[in-house]
């Protein structure tokens, strides 16, 4: 009898180490890893020790503020991939390899159709300039309808942004947000304009305003995803040398626009006295931030050392 006692006490241990391994496994296998570069090749999934918070809550960005609901922004990715405007990106047809990216980053009016191949498919956050949301405007169904999961992140000058009824583009997204009830469109805060605005000045020594500078919504595209990202890969992005270097690629100012030579467009901003973006300037401080994060370029390669 003791016997027969005995060896059911070790079945019953056995089912239970046996499930216990079974629901081990589940859930390694639903576990969604981040994805890792390889020497800029092929994403390869890989375990990463990334400090997600403990308790499972997504971060949130109190500098953007939802125009309907007054919720800040709540947005948490694993890598994220930050697609650049730059004609550098015509014929990469890296489109599968950024739409494997658990968030895809955009800038301004960019367009994804007929581009797939090169730019993708997807889109999680599109951060859009003040003076480039008429041209959203412009074919409202398709960025507000339908692609109506991703996130629009505006910033502005508050003469702009302003809620009292003045502020010029604040109207026009709240109509379009009034309009389009599903569409996540938030607004950056006058406060998270000046931390900005004190970003540039601590990295360069210049104020933006004396300097007669506009910051590029490349800058604030950077800034969020520092925060955002626990890993950045930014493509088409040319660094500050770039135009200065041998065989450098003559490509167009943005990738579904003809005329505007990118190099010229960099030269003409950086060198103008006043009411200019400081592109290449802002390019030697990313270098920095990609020192210190893990933040890579590619398309083309940067050396960051």
């Amino acid at each position: 009898m003791a016997c027969i006692l005995k060896r059911r006490s070790l079945v019953v241990v056995g089912v239970i180490v046996v499930c216990f391994f079974l629901m081990v496994l589940r859930l390694i296998s639903e576990m969604k890893l981040p994805l890792q570069r390889n020497s800029f090749d092929k994403p390869i999934a890989r375990w990463m020790p990334f400090s997600y918070p403990q308790n499972g809550s997504i971060r949130t960005h109190f500098g953007y503020v939802n125009i309907r609901t007054h919720e800040p922004l709540q947005l948490d990715c694993d890598l994220c991939a930050i697609v650049s405007n730059s004609g550098q990106m015509s014929g990469q047809r890296v489109g599968n390899e950024i739409d494997q990216s658990s968030c895809v980053w955009r800038m301004n009016n960019a367009p994804t159709k007929s581009f797939e191949e090169d730019v993708g498919r997807r889109t999680t956050i599109r951060v859009v300039s003040h003076t480039s949301v008429p041209l959203l405007l412009k074919d409202p169904d398709y960025f507000f309808k339908e692609t109506n999961s991703t996130l629009f992140v505006i910033w502005g000058p508050f003469r702009n942004m302003r809620t009292d009824g003045n502020g010029i583009i604040y109207n026009m997204l709240r109509k379009a947000a009034d309009r389009y009830t599903d569409a996540k469109i938030y607004v950056t805060t006058e406060k998270r304009m000046s931390y900005c605005d004190g970003v540039f000045k601590k990295e360069t020594g210049k104020d933006r305003i004396q300097s007669g500078s506009f910051l590029s919504t490349g800058w604030f595209t950077l800034i969020l995803a520092m925060d955002a990202c626990y890993g950045i890969h930014v493509f088409g992005m040319i660094n500050d040398t770039y135009c200065k270097s041998d065989g450098f690629r003559k490509v167009p100012y943005h990738y579904y626009e003809s005329g505007k030579n990118e190099c010229d467009e960099y030269f003409l901003h950086e060198n103008a006295p006043f009411g200019s973006h400081r592109f290449i300037t802002e390019k030697t401080v990313f270098a920095r931030w990609a020192k210190k994060k893990k933040i890579i370029f590619t398309h083309p390669n940067w050396t960051v050392s």
